[in-house]
Order: C-alpha cells, then sequence, then structure tokens
C-alpha cells in the first residue's frame, strides 16, 4: 500500500465503543505499575511518515536515544527533538507511535491500548497529509478524531500538554496536473492545511496550541533558504525541503520541522543551539545551512507568538561530532 494512502474508517459507534473498552483495559492493567514508573518530561508523537521521516537518512536516525511503540527501530523527528533537547540540557524520555498512510483515526481504531500505556506529560500528534484523503483540505473528519483522541488521553492525564502540528504542502499536490492545489502558489496548500488544524484546535478542548511547521516551509522559501519548486530544479545555494518524490521531506525538512518543535515544545530558542549543532553535522549539513534552518524556525516562531531570543547559549564544540547519546 502506498505510503499514506487512505484506509478504511470503522464507524462512529464502533470506535466510541473500543474507546471505552480500551480505556477501560488500560486502567485496568496499567493503573498498578505505571503509577509509580511515570517519569516527568515524557512526551509523545503521533503521526505517520511526516513524524518517522520517509525518503530520508533520518528516518532510522538514533533510535536508540528513543522508544519507538510499535519496536520497528524509527528514530525519525522525534530523535531530532530527543537531540537538541539534550543539548540544551534538558530531559525528556521521547516516544513515537506512528503508521504510514494514516489520519488519527487509524490510530484510535488500532492503537488505543499502546497510546494508553501511561498518562503522558506531552502529546504531539498530527493527521493525513491533506486532512482527508477523500476530501483534501476538508477537516471534518480531523476535527473530529483530534476530538476523540484528546478526551482518551486527558482520561489518562487531565493534565496533559496537547499540541498538534500543521504539516508542510506538498509540492506534487501543487505543481502536478492530479494535485488538489494544482494551479495554486505553494503557499496555498499551507494556509489550508493550517487552517484546517486551527479548526480541529477551536473545536477540542484541551489543545494548547498548533504548531507552524508547513508555515516555517514557506517562510524558508520566500526568505530564499529553500526552493519553492522541486520540479523545475533546484536553485544555486538553496534547500530543497521535499525528498525524491516531491511530497515527503528530505533531512533538511525535516531538521525543519524537529527545530519548530523544539521551539514550540521548550519555548527555547532554535538559534541558541548554534551553527555547530551536533545532529545536523552528523547528517552532513554544513554551517550555513544548520544557521539558516535555526533562523527560519525563530522567524516564524516569533510571528507566531512570543519567543524569548537565544535564552541558552551553547558552547562551540572543538569536536562537533562529539553528541550526547544517553537516553
Amino acid at each position: 500500500m502506498p505510503i499514506n494512502s487512505p484506509r478504511p474508517r470503522a464507524t462512529r459507534w464502533s470506535r466510541l465503543a473500543r474507546l471505552t473498552v480500551a480505556g477501560l483495559a488500560v486502567g485496568l492493567t496499567f493503573g498498578m505499575t505505571l503509577s509509580t514508573a511515570h517519569a516527568a518530561g515524557s512526551i509523545l508523537f503521533i503521526g505517520n511518515s511526516f513524524t518517522y521521516a520517509w525518503g530520508s537518512a533520518v528516518r532510522y536516525y538514533r533510535a536508540d536515544t528513543v522508544t519507538d511503540l510499535n519496536n520497528q527501530g524509527i528514530g525519525g523527528v522525534p530523535a531530532l527533538f530527543k537531540s537538541f533537547t539534550q543539548q540544551a540540557g534538558l530531559s525528556y524520555e521521547v516516544f513515537l507511535e506512528t503508521q504510514p498512510g494514516s489520519g488519527i483515526d487509524w490510530h484510535l481504531d488500532n492503537k488505543l491500548g499502546t497510546l494508553g500505556q501511561r498518562p503522558w506529560d506531552t502529546v504531539v500528534m498530527h493527521g493525513y497529509s491533506t486532512l482527508d484523503p477523500k476530501k483534501p483540505g476538508d477537516a471534518t473528519v480531523l476535527t473530529s478524531t483530534v476530538r476523540q483522541m484528546a478526551d482518551f488521553l486527558r482520561a489518562r492525564n487531565p493534565a496533559v500538554d496537547l499540541r498538534l502540528m500543521a504539516t508542510w504542502p506538498r509540492a506534487d499536490q501543487t505543481y502536478e496536473a492530479k494535485g488538489a492545489w494544482f494551479g495554486k502558489p505553494i503557499e496555498a496548500m499551507a494556509r489550508d492545511v493550517r487552517a484546517g488544524y486551527d479548526q480541529a484546535a477551536a473545536g477540542t478542548p484541551g489543545i494548547k496550541g498548533v504548531v507552524p511547521v508547513g508555515e516555517a516551509w514557506v517562510r524558508a522559501m520566500q526568505t530564499g533558504v529553500a526552493d519553492d519548486n522541486p520540479y523545475d530544479g533546484i536553485a544555486a545555494g538553496k534547500l530543497n525541503l521535499w525528498t525524491y518524490d516531491g511530497y515527503h521531506a528530505s533531512a533538511h525538512g525535516y531538521y525543519l520541522e524537529a527545530l519548530v518543535l523544539f521551539g514550540s515544545l521548550t519555548g527555547r530558542d532554535p538559534r541558541s543551539l548554534g551553527d555547530l549543532e551536533c545532529s545536523g553535522f552528523e547528517l552532513g549539513f554544513s554551517p550555513a545551512q544548520v544557521g539558516a534552518l535555526q533562523q527560519v524556525a525563530f522567524d516564524q516562531l516569533a510571528a507566531a507568538g512570543p519567543i524569548t531570543a537565544a535564552p541558552l547559549k551553547l558552547a562551540k564544540p572543538a569536536e562537533p561530532n562529539r553528541c550526547v547519546r544517553t537516553r
């Protein structure tokens, strides 16, 4: 089945029944053990290939530093986030639960037992890249399933910090004739996707905010850091944020995603990591590329809301490939 391909959905009543049964089962199974094992600073990423970094070297990057709840050996964007927080001296237990070609409905139908294993401190989730695979741009299903997932997670921890992540615009959906946004500027899909996540957030109690990843991608293009159309060649000196399919991200695109997540979730200035940031070095990025992507992430976060400029100053490592590797 193609990555990010549509999957059948259960009926509303069967899903509600599953939520109820799963919630009871989770409470009975894990209530005794995890009440003492739960550690402060746990963060769970729920998503699909846009979280596990399909099509790039990030997919299996530092998989030993995070916990893949599906035991598929994935590091992905959560491992980049973990690396950034370790370098900043922050302690997070990082977990991920991902499925290719899925929206939040798939996780509701198939993974509640896994997702309910503990009362998470923070959860970041996103749905299908076009909001709805059958009705691109329509946020009805996203809004409904975000609400159901939020209710389930808040039943385990009423204080859970819930975030939605607005994903990036797809070049294949914009520049190819079969695309739902064909003939429109690349910014149009980013705006529509963000509007869908805003709708889902407004319709769901407990959502703290929307992480503006797609808008950061557009900003990178508008400021000349990244090329806006991979189908007509990549301009000299610019990055391609997409991988070869014009759909998923390149390592640079996932790196920008992780920087925006880092700034959104910690309140830290992404630029404070420095242009010799370890993961960028390990992925083969130049200091100039790292610095440019950090600046884009900061500028987008600053445009979206208050963020303290450079609250942290990391020392420049003499050997930038020496990074913290412990959990």
